[in-house]
């Protein structure tokens, strides 16, 4: 199996429909041991979830901007398997003022809340972690494709591309003890997460007919099989990676003729 006696720490798991969610399935039938990761008022949407995986992990509480939880949840790991064979950044947050056509009156507080939480908390927990990762271990984050300026996705946007820099430099200072750090850029999946994006539809809408291979905005299997992929050792030598898994609509120009 693919991922058969890895420990894999899984963030971002909130219901069903979501990518960690089809990452830890897909990770505890490969084979691996799963902990997760919860916080404040999510946690009961997090263990409602687990409860449905092939088998019930425990969740840790985590705020991604609280050095003392990820400090915490760092020894917490190190206690249960001493060595951690990956790590799963599915956690993205702006306030509803970063959304939807308001960047040009976004005050800074909000915009510092976004990158923190989307960006800068990649290194945070990757740091915390990373003795627990050398001598192998895998990082993976979820990306949306920042190279563009995407209709309403706004700070957002700003905060992605953030974390596209921030798993470049996490790949150059974490490869020497044998840490890979790569992204995979979905497409847009119908998520939780995407609930909170004014107009996601706008996003959403006429990808599946524009992508080559066609897209599924209900599917997330395909990116988290990606996912599970950059996780196992059939991945060794890739880092400093974005992986595209949206039907290739990012290999595309602008359709004219829409």
């Amino acid at each position: 199996m693919l991922l058969d006696g890895r420990k894999l720490l899984i963030t971002g798991v909130l219901s069903p429909q979501s990518i960690a969610f089809t990452v830890a399935r897909l990770a505890q039938e490969q084979g691996a041991e799963v902990l997760l990761t919860g916080f404040g008022k999510g946690m009961q949407l997090t263990e409602m979830s687990a409860r449905r995986l092939p088998t019930t992990p425990d969740i840790l509480e985590m705020d991604a901007n609280d050095e003392g939880q990820i400090a915490a949840v760092a020894d917490e790991v190190g206690k249960r398997f001493g060595h951690l064979d990956g790590f799963l950044h599915a956690i993205a947050y702006a306030p509803q003022d970063c959304l939807g056509g308001n960047f040009l009156n976004t005050p800074w507080e909000s915009v510092a809340t976004a990158v923190q939480t989307s960006a800068y908390s990649l290194k945070a927990i990757s740091a915390a972690l990373r003795p627990h990762l050398a001598g192998g271990g895998s990082v993976v984050g979820l990306d949306f494709d920042a190279t563009l300026a995407w209709p309403i996705y706004d700070w957002m946007g700003v905060a992605k591309a953030a974390l596209e820099s921030v798993s470049r430099y996490l790949a150059r200072d974490l490869g020497p003890d044998g840490i890979r750090v790569n992204l995979v850029s979905a497409g847009p999946l119908r998520t939780m997460a995407a609930k909170g994006i004014p107009g996601f539809e706008v996003l959403a809408d006429g990808w599946g007919k524009r992508a080559p291979l066609g897209w599924d905005v209900k599917d997330p299997l395909p990116t988290a099989r990606c996912v599970a992929f950059l996780l196992s050792d059939w991945s060794k030598g890739i880092t400093g990676e974005i992986v595209h898994v949206d039907g290739g609509y990012h290999a595309l120009g602008a359709d004219i003729t829409q």
